[in-house]
């Protein structure tokens, strides 16, 4: 008989939420009362958008993420559809770029001027016409620049290609007619290669969106789906809805074989939608209940039970929505793994909730933060559509390495195979001073790397930083890259200082040998 644990041993065991103060707060933001089932909420490391309350239109605010505090009552909106808007994303690859749905039945994309909006912004980008009815949903392609998903009330998906010159697109590339009803939620994998959806026929489909073609399609009578989200590659798919007596429940399912679920458990018995947020990072996922005030998390696992409850964020405040931060907006020197932006509409307020793990170090904690998606895409539109598949383009979270966001624009790289050999020679010499501490017998080859670095041309020594040049770069303009310019400079005086540590290691070693042989010859 196996002995099973009652404690799972994780780094996020101890996971709290830590709601944000008074003054980081939006105050005073006018949120939409609409009833549609969306997060009316997008957030990026640049700005936060919001649906908001508007007469004879749909429209929806658009504030830079540090101006808290209280919001001016007339401050400008994004305010050119007819009719409410349902939901708003913003472009993953570019934080000035921001598609909205409506229920005028067009999807509009708008360009967010860098600096503070003097008025209402009425034109858009680009106008996307092809539905028939009021469109609920759209979902940008996590990997593939330029293409669009918006799912319409007419029962399709349409898949855009924003990549063209025309400021109206009336031609999707394609259209998914799966469906036989409205379609819920739509999520894809974490290369876009395949689309989960969940369907108010209480079906849910995964979807070879170029081929347009239905891979998996299942039922399961005592669960009525409302949301499903991919859990990034482990193939397996997670949903909420309800059970046959209107519990709120929870669902994991195989997503080769949807006929019954691996895992099915009851919740409580509010009424309010459950979202599904998963964080492939981590491997955790956030269950948010809409009309309350809590949001539980679990960790999940590729075996069984697959499902771990860690803990469950309580709060008196319902929220109506829910924004995600982008991973490289976090703030790393608080252990900070997720935030969500809670909107509150009974008191008109937007409020951050902080996912921190507890740690005493206040150096950067790399277990907690593996590489992420960067801001850029993996993929062309274009390259998508024939066929070919990509995972996004990862980054590290470590302060000082925001540069390496910019390398792969250049199409030269030997500039990135440089950087990537100095610091590949930079974690060597780390390893072997540690490893020097303990074995005196190998002060000879770590003597070979110190002659071996000193070798190198002496701009790169000096220069480079995390495949940074420090001066030939032109100086900051803006507060954020001011901050980076800090960052950076911070990652360096690191560096120098465990070179100097080093350094001293080996003089030491260097003269315990000369001590050591001045002894051998006195004898």
């Amino acid at each position: 008989m196996s002995w099973h644990p009652q404690y799972r041993s994780s780094k996020f065991r101890h996971v709290y939420g830590k709601a944000a103060s008074k003054d980081k707060c939006y105050d005073c933001v006018p949120i939409t009362h609409n009833i549609n089932d969306n997060h009316f909420c997008a957030v990026n490391p640049s700005f936060i958008a919001v649906v908001t309350e508007c007469v004879g239109g749909g429209a929806f605010l658009v504030i830079p993420i540090k101006q808290t505090g209280k919001l001016d009552p007339h401050y400008p909106k994004v305010c050119g559809h007819k009719g409410n808007v349902l939901d708003i994303k913003w472009n993953p690859f570019n934080d000035f770029v921001i598609a909205s749905c409506s229920e005028d039945a067009t999807v509009k994309i708008w360009d967010i001027p860098n600096q503070l909006l003097k008025r209402n912004i009425t034109t858009p980008k680009k106008e996307l016409l092809g539905h028939a009815r009021r469109v609920g949903l759209i979902e940008w392609h996590p990997t593939a620049d330029n293409i669009l998903f918006s799912s319409g009330y007419d029962y399709k998906i349409m898949i855009w290609n924003l990549g063209v010159m025309d400021a109206v697109i009336s031609n999707p590339v394609k259209i998914l007619d799966a469906h036989k009803d409205v379609v819920l939620s739509m999520s894809f994998n974490t290369d876009g290669s395949l689309l989960a959806t969940a369907c108010r026929d209480r079906k849910i489909r995964v979807i070879d969106p170029r081929a347009g073609r239905v891979l998996q399609e299942g039922s399961y009578k005592s669960h009525r789906v409302n949301k499903v989200s991919f859990l990034g590659n482990m193939k397996m798919l997670f949903s909420t809805g309800t059970s046959r007596w209107n519990n709120r429940q929870i669902a994991l399912w195989d997503q080769n074989d949807l006929s019954v679920p691996l895992l099915e458990e009851d919740l409580d018995g509010s009424s309010g939608l459950l979202f599904p947020v998963y964080d492939s990072d981590t491997h955790m996922l956030y269950v948010v209940g809409k009309g309350d005030g809590n949001i539980r998390y679990y960790e999940i696992s590729p075996e069984k039970p697959y499902l771990n409850y860690l803990m469950e964020y309580h709060s008196h405040l319902p929220q109506k929505g829910i924004g995600m931060m982008p991973k490289r907006g976090l703030d790393v020197a608080a252990c900070e793994i997720f935030r969500f932006y809670k909107l509150i509409p009974t008191k008109s307020l937007i409020e951050p909730i902080s996912m921190i793990v507890p740690r005493r170090s206040e150096s950067y904690q790399a277990d907690i933060y593996p590489l992420t998606a960067a801001a850029q895409p993996a993929l062309t539109a274009e390259e998508w559509l024939t066929g070919i598949n990509k995972g996004p383009l990862l980054v590290s979270l470590r302060p000082g390495s925001e540069a390496v966001k910019s390398l792969p624009q250049f199409p030269d790289q030997e500039p990135l195979t440089e950087a990537t050999d100095l610091s590949q020679q930079q974690e060597e010499q780390g390893r072997i001073s540690a490893e020097d501490k303990q074995k005196p017998r190998e002060i000879e080859r770590g003597r070979k790397r110190l002659k071996v670095e000193e070798s190198l041309p002496e701009n790169q020594q000096t220069c480079l930083s995390n495949g940074f040049d420090v001066f030939q770069c032109p100086p900051p303009k803006t507060e954020s890259e001011l901050l980076q310019m800090y960052y950076r400079q911070q990652e360096e005086i690191r560096r120098l200082r465990e070179l100097v540590i080093q350094r001293d290691i080996q003089i030491k070693q260097l003269s315990l040998e000369l001590r050591n042989l001045c002894t051998d010859t006195d004898d």
